[in-house]
């Protein structure tokens, strides 16, 4: 595996590429053009300049994270085609600059959902939670409003303005969209730029959906290992894969996370490693990644992914907010690099135990 670093680009990020390299063990980062615009074909002039600033620094792009999806293309309007060729632009521009992953997702409206931003922890530490009798009681019209008020003044991933301003429309371009449809134009969409993946070797590695369950009606489709085995049957090709999000699949503790892993040998892509507390059904606030912190054995986790060969890039996911740090909320610098520390050492016992074993 490869450690990396969430890294949001300068002028979006409260870190530096300079302190990220200075995390041991991590060598690249995962990062995106921040300010793209879904459905629209990025710059190669400004991939370029991203990729030279990151390799000034030290480090390489281990993969983009994301190249959003139009609506359209979730919904499958007539536009659709048009946003997909736009996609496959610039997934050809990315092969051509020697960039081989990229991770998105496929949720309606809301990349993520949480009722809080900075809960506030026995230990003094802030993290996001989610109590599903919180998110109950809130017009989704709203939602934007409710977590801007706790994001530090950074503009949160998949929840742009510009996006949530036109919420209410998002909401009626979804009516008629249940399961079977959404899952239907993903498929559409995966044959459709499996061509260029080929080409470029590009792996396509599918967030889960988050939390892993329907929020505000809106249908959900990656949530568990049937969802997950369906999606690379229905396109079987090793390019269409997934991110193994602990998080995300972990927010149902039904979920048995070494065991999806195992079955989905070959197909994982990329890979978000961190760890949740359970307190009752529906109801979760994320923690540290240290196993004893949450409800999550994380030595399981690492395990699997080092007996079936996984090789590509892994970060720490979502941290705490420790030490008064002011940050992007889950995405400061201090936890997280404590949890990108503590799954190199973790990775290196079971490395090292399997050769003692063979």
């Amino acid at each position: 595996m490869k450690m990396t670093f969430r890294w949001f680009g300068t002028g979006f990020d409260s870190i530096s590429l300079w302190q990220i390299r200075q995390i041991p063990g991590v060598k690249g980062v995962i990062t995106t053009l921040y300010d793209s615009v879904p459905g629209e074909a990025w710059d190669v002039n400004k991939i370029r300049a991203l990729k030279k600033e990151v390799q000034d620094a030290g480090l390489e792009i281990s993969g983009i994270e994301s190249v959003n999806i139009h609506d359209d293309i979730k919904t499958g309007t007539g536009r659709r085609d048009e946003y997909i060729e736009n996609y496959i632009k610039t997934l050809e521009l990315l092969g051509k600059e020697d960039i081989h992953m990229v991770c998105y997702n496929f949720m309606p409206v809301f990349d993520w959902t949480r009722s809080d931003l900075a809960k506030k922890r026995p230990d003094g530490s802030t993290v996001l939670a989610y109590n599903q009798a919180d998110i109950d009681k809130i017009n989704p019209e709203e939602m934007f409003a409710n977590l801007d008020k706790k994001s530090n003044g950074f503009v949160l991933p998949g929840w742009e303005p510009e996006r949530m301003r036109k919420i209410k429309q998002l909401f009626d371009g979804y009516k008629n969209v249940d399961k079977e449809k959404l899952f239907s134009n993903l498929v559409y969409f995966l044959k459709a730029i499996m061509p260029v993946c080929d080409k470029y070797n590009i792996n396509m590695a599918i967030h889960p959906d988050d939390p892993a369950w329907p929020v505000f009606n809106l249908p959900r489709i990656i949530t568990g290992k049937d969802q997950i085995l369906r999606m690379l049957k229905a396109v079987d090709n090793v390019h269409n894969g997934i991110t193994m999000c602990t998080g995300s699949l972990g927010t149902n503790p039904q979920n048995d996370l070494p065991d999806i892993i195992r079955a989905c040998k070959g197909r994982i892509h990329f890979a978000h490693v961190r760890n949740l507390w359970h307190e009752a059904p529906g109801k979760f606030e994320e923690a540290a990644h240290l196993s004893a912190d949450g409800s999550f054995d994380m030595y399981a986790i690492m395990k699997a992914l080092y007996e079936t060969g996984f090789s590509g890039p892994i970060r720490p996911d979502h941290g705490r907010t420790i030490w008064g740090e002011v940050s992007m909320p889950g995405y400061g610098l201090y936890d997280r690099a404590l949890g990108a520390a503590y799954l190199n050492g973790l990775w290196e016992a079971i490395e090292k135990s399997h050769r003692a074993e063979h």
